[in-house]
C-alpha cells in the first residue's frame, strides 16, 4: 500500500485536489505499464486526523500480478523498463531475473485462454453496468480486457456472457456428512455476475435467524455472519481457477457451510501473506468487473472481514483446492437441537397417545360400533385425524374388522374387534 499525503514523520498533511490526483494516478498506471495491470490495483480516498483537522489522503493498493515482469511500456522489457525495489531504492532488474520471471509467467490465465465459442452476447452484463455508475460502450470488450491479443473473446468473456457452460452448485444435506442429500440446486449457464447474485440470494435465505431469550433482553442472531458470508462467497468465485473448468461449490450441512474453490495459493505466496490481506487476484478481469459493480471493495479486505468473525483455522489449503468451513453459531445449533428434541418428544407422545386410543377402540368394539360411536367414545372431534391415525391403521393391521366388508363406505358400516387365536369367543356378528 502506498499512502499519499503523509510527511516524513508520519503526520497527515493532506492533498488539496484528491479527486483529480486519484484519476491521474489511475490513468498513469493504466496506460504506462505492461502487461495490463487492470484489476491489480485500487485507488481510494480516505480521511485521517492531522495536527489541526482531518486531512484527505490517497491510498494506492497494489496486488501482485501473475504476468511478471511488469515494465514501463515505452521502455519495454529491458533494464530501462523493469525495476526491483531494494530498500528505499528502485534499481534496474537484472536480465537473468527478467528471463526467469518471464519463463515462469502464468500463461493459462482466463485472459489468455481463447473462448471455444465466439458468438457471445452480453445483455445481462450491460444491464448490471447500466444500474451502476458505468455504461458499456461499443468498445467494452476491449476496455474490460475480454479479448485476446488476436482480438478474440477470451475465457473471461465466456464466463461473463449471457450463455455459458459454467454452473455453480449448492448442495444441502440433512446431517453432518454427505450421505443424505436433500436439496441440490444449480446457478449458472448465465453471466457470472448474475450467477453470483443468485448464489448470494439462496444462501441469504438459508442463513436463518434464531432467537435467544436472556434475563435482560431478546437476542436475534444469524447462523452465519452475513458480512463474512458475502465476502467468502465472492472471494471463492472471483479467485476460483476456472482454467480447468471447475466452478466453486457450496455445501450446507446441519452444523456448517463448506465453500470449496479450485486452485491453490500462487507459487511463492505464503499462508501468512494470505491471512495478512496481501492479494494476488487470480482472475484480474473478473476482479475488474466485480469492482466496477461495487460487489467487492478494496483488494485484500475480504479476508480481513472474514477473520473479524472466524479464526484462520476455517481455511484448509491443498495442492488443488481451497476450502473454507464456516460453523453455524453455537446458539443456532443448540436451538436446532432443542427443536429436534421437542419434535421427537411430540412425535413420541402422539404415537403413545394413538397407541393408547387404539387399545381403547379394540376394548370398546367387542360388539360392533359405528364410526361416530367410536369417535364419541374417544372424545375426538377431528374426523380426519381419527380416520388416518387410529381407524385405518387398526383396519390395515387386521385388528379391527368391518361388518360390511364389500361396502367400506356404507353409512350402515360398523366395526368390531377381530377374534384372537387364543380366544374362542367374539363379539357381534361374525361375517367372516
Amino acid at each position: 500500500m502506498i499512502i499519499l499525503g503523509m510527511d516524513d514523520n508520519g503526520i497527515a498533511c493532506g492533498i488539496d485536489d484528491a479527486d483529480t490526483l486519484q484519476l491521474k494516478i489511475k490513468d498513469r498506471i493504466k496506460h504506462n505499464i505492461a502487461p495490463s495491470t487492470m484489476g491489480l490495483f485500487d485507488v481510494a480516498v480516505l480521511q485521517k486526523q492531522g495536527q489541526e483537522q482531518d486531512k484527505t489522503l490517497i491510498k494506492v493498493i497494489v496486488a501482485s500480478g501473475s504476468e511478471k515482469p511488469y515494465y514501463l511500456s515505452k521502455m519495454g522489457m529491458s533494464s530501462k523498463g523493469c525495476f526491483i525495489r531494494i530498500g528505499s531504492a528502485s534499481d534496474p532488474m537484472p536480465s537473468e531475473m527478467m528471463e526467469t520471471l518471464f519463463a515462469t509467467r502464468v500463461r493459462n490465465s482466463i485472459g489468455n485462454i481463447t473462448s471455444r465459442y465466439q458468438d457471445l452476447s452480453f445483455e445481462q452484463l450491460k444491464i448490471y453496468y447500466n444500474e451502476s455508475s458505468y455504461t458499456l460502450n461499443e468498445q467494452f470488450a476491449n476496455n474490460l480486457e475480454l479479448l485476446t491479443k488476436e482480438k478474440q473473446y477470451n475465457y473471461a468473456a465466456y464466463l461473463l456472457a449471457d450463455n455459458n457452460g459454467c454452473s455453480i452448485k449448492i448442495g444441502k444435506y440433512s446431517g453432518t456428512d454427505r450421505v443424505d442429500l436433500i436439496e441440490n440446486e444449480e446457478f449458472g449457464h448465465c453471466c457470472l455476475v448474475k450467477a453470483t447474485k443468485s448464489v448470494l440470494d439462496k444462501l441469504n435465505v438459508e442463513n436463518r435467524t434464531y432467537t435467544q431469550i436472556t434475563a435482560k433482553e431478546r437476542l436475534q442472531r444469524k447462523m452465519l455472519d452475513p458480512v463474512a458470508l458475502r465476502e467468502a462467497v465472492i472471494n471463492a468465485i472471483i479467485h476460483n481457477d476456472f482454467s480447468n473448468e471447475i466452478p466453486p461449490k457450496f455445501e450446507l450441512f446441519s452444523d456448517r457451510l463448506e465453500i470449496t474453490s479450485a486452485g491453490k495459493l500462487p507459487d511463492g505466496f505464503s499462508q501468512d501473506e494470505f491471512f495478512d490481506g496481501y492479494s494476488i487476484p487470480r482472475n484480474k478481469e473478473l476482479m475488474r468487473v466485480f469492482r466496477d459493480l461495487d460487489m467487492v471493495e478494496q483488494m485484500g479486505s475480504g479476508i480481513a472481514r472474514i477473520l473479524q468473525v472466524y479464526p484462520q483455522t476455517i481455511y484448509r489449503f491443498t495442492n488443488n483446492f481451497i476450502r473454507i468451513t464456516m460453523p453455524y453459531a453455537t446458539g443456532f445449533i443448540e436451538s436446532q437441537s432443542k427443536n429436534m428434541q421437542a419434535t421427537m418428544q411430540a412425535t413420541m407422545q402422539a404415537t403413545m397417545q394413538a397407541t393408547t386410543q387404539a387399545e381403547q377402540v379394540l376394548l370398546f368394539c367387542q360388539d360392533p360400533k359405528s364410526r361416530s360411536e367410536i369417535q364419541d367414545h374417544l372424545g375426538l372431534k377431528n374426523r380426519d385425524h381419527f380416520r388416518k391415525s387410529i381407524l385405518n391403521p387398526l383396519i390395515g393391521s387386521g385388528k379391527l374388522l368391518l361388518t360390511i366388508p364389500d361396502k367400506p363406505t356404507s353409512p350402515k358400516q360398523q366395526f368390531y374387534t377381530a377374534v384372537s387365536k387364543n380366544d374362542n369367543t367374539h363379539g357381534g356378528d361374525n361375517n367372516e
